[in-house]
């Protein structure tokens, strides 16, 4: 078949995937999150933990309890690495460094998975599945977690009560993530990804050799770290390994998952508010940014230069010819708008624009569908800006979803967007002035070179994972760097998605009027696109010329 052909139905049958997931795990989880029926289970954990079920908090308290939960885990999985050549399953490997401990326990509790080692011969199967496993869960969930304080900040009216977290991560993980993992972890054994406790695996290779490959609980792994758009691998080879990723159908799978959870919140999102057609309006919004990235991605993979390039066809080094290059620009588009991190190929090896691509997709925010609640977060944020320009153009106080738009909310949506560009390009600029950052793991000089900077931070600051493999970041400097870059990355935008929501919930309703914006219209779709890429796109645009264009254009 031509490949062409094959990536547009692979694409297709993709799409169809998720319209057909939409509604129906879209109005689960707008249940779960609205419902105040708890499991037994459920409230066996709350009383295990001292917390009264069906009391409620405000902002807040919920983001003390977002911190406190997230400083506790990042101190749990730096002991647990610490101390792993004394557990069971440490399969020999000795105790992971204190700076490699800290960067990775930073990486997993801030749903990013940056990962500056090697999975297969670092971590023991029990800090895997115990340890970096259970992050997978809920550092996705509170992702989901705030994102749903915030759709109720719009809901509500006159209080300053917003939900409870630990009700709010204790459904999502028990009522979505869990079983989701469950039957796809089995979906993916039986495509021939491997689930066992073994040591070693001893393959013997075509030219009469023996490479010895670390067996494991992969399988159960794969299937959270792509639901919860968490990123990472079992291996280094990530998704491109066999292991992992064994063949075409699983490759789809694994899009299909990183996919699935973002996009049906928007129907959450409708749901919730009352109004489906705001949900549309959104998640249209990331249907069309995704399917841009991905046309883009592919194009520019297509143009190759080059004896090698041109008898392969297309840019193939540093893919696997299991999937060629739609499979494999479908995934890095996928992966980079989703705060995902998990890749099928090297985006280090694409070509400089299509790279470059992967960067902005990151810089958007991740907002095409993003990752578990902060993408719908993030998009929301941008959504009230768009209002708040309307509302300059005509003159009128601007409203979203009945709810006005003052200075304060302005500050908090305004501090959210400067946030992570603040990180991106501080910690890229400090990186290229400090001989501990340029001149300590950088393979490459000139416009690549500092692409691949700016990739490490633009991933760390976006909570993404992925890499440019091209630098080395094992040293103590780039560990610590990248570290505070995904704790403030991941935390200080919640602060002011919290605030806002409970800034929201303050007021009254506003009834809706004829001068009122249409939030729901092609209009306002068209508008909040438009914004993304002014506002969100040419923030970065300067050090995109220095890296990706100056490369791609040279």
């Amino acid at each position: 078949m031509n490949p062409a052909l094959a990536g547009s139905l692979q694409a297709l049958a993709l799409v169809a995937a998720l319209a057909l997931s939409y509604r129906p795990l879209g109005d689960y989880m707008a249940h779960l999150l609205t419902t105040r029926k708890h499991w037994k289970v459920e409230r066996g954990i709350y009383k295990l933990i001292g917390v009264n079920g069906d009391a409620e908090q405000t902002w807040a308290s919920y983001l003390r309890s977002v911190l406190a939960f997230s400083f506790v885990s990042v101190l749990f999985l730096y002991a647990f690495q610490r101390l792993q050549n004394d557990l069971w399953l440490s399969l020999g490997f000795p105790a992971v460094t204190p700076a490699t401990a800290w960067n990775t326990a930073a990486s997993f509790v801030t749903n990013t998975n940056w990962q500056s080692y090697s999975g297969e011969s670092t971590m023991g199967h029990l800090v895997q599945m115990a340890g970096l496993a259970v992050q997978n869960f809920v550092s996705a969930a509170v992702g989901v977690a705030v994102v749903a304080t915030l759709i109720r900040g719009f809901v509500r009216s006159k209080t300053d009560k917003l939900g409870n977290f630990w009700v709010d991560l204790t459904r999502i993980v028990l009522r979505v993530l869990l079983p989701m993992s469950i039957v796809f972890a089995l979906v993916l054994v039986a495509g021939g990804a491997i689930q066992n406790l073994q040591a070693d695996h001893v393959i013997h290779t075509l030219t009469g050799g023996t490479q010895t490959i670390t067996g494991g609980p992969v399988a159960s792994q794969e299937a959270i770290k792509e639901l919860g758009t968490n990123g990472g691998g079992f291996y280094n080879a990530n998704s491109a390994h066999p292991f992992e990723n064994p063949n075409p159908f699983t490759d789809w799978l694994e899009i299909y998952l990183l996919l699935v959870i973002s996009f049906s919140l928007c129907r959450t999102f409708g749901k919730m508010v009352g109004s489906n057609k705001q949900g549309y309006a959104i998640v249209s919004v990331m249907g069309l940014y995704w399917a841009a990235s991905a046309a883009l991605i592919t194009f520019f993979e297509h143009q190759h230069s080059g004896a090698a390039a041109q008898i392969a066809g297309a840019a193939m080094e540093g893919k696997e010819v299991r999937f060629g290059i739609p499979a494999s620009a479908l995934f890095s588009a996928s992966t980079t708008l989703t705060s995902t991190g998990a890749v099928n190929s090297m985006h280090d090896s694409f070509t400089p624009l299509g790279g470059g691509m992967d960067i902005l997709n990151m810089m958007f925010g991740e907002i095409a569908p993003g990752g578990t609640g902060s993408g719908l977060y993030g998009i929301l944020v941008l959504a009230i800006v768009t209002v708040f320009v309307a509302g300059l153009m005509v003159g009128r106080t601007p409203e979203y979803l009945g709810k006005k738009l003052g200075a304060r909310e302005m500050k908090f949506a305004s501090l959210y967007i400067l946030t992570t560009p603040a990180i991106v390009l501080a910690g890229t600029g400090l990186a290229m002035s400090l001989k501990a950052g340029h001149g300590g793991g950088m393979a490459n000089t000139g416009p690549h070179g500092f692409s691949e900077v700016l990739y490490a931070f633009t991933s760390a600051g976006n909570n993404n994972g992925s890499a440019f493999a091209g630098i080395g970041v094992t040293s103590t400097h780039w560990e610590l760097a990248l570290g505070l870059a995904m704790l403030f990355g991941r935390f200080l935008p919640m602060v002011f998605v919290l605030a806002l929501a409970g800034s929201l919930a303050r007021q009254q309703h506003t009834p809706e009027s004829t001068g009122t914006l249409k939030t729901h219209s092609p209009l306002f779709v068209g508008m909040l696109s438009g914004v993304i890429l002014i506002v969100v796109g040419l923030t970065y645009f300067p050090a995109l010329a220095l890296g990706p264009l100056a490369e791609g254009l040279h």
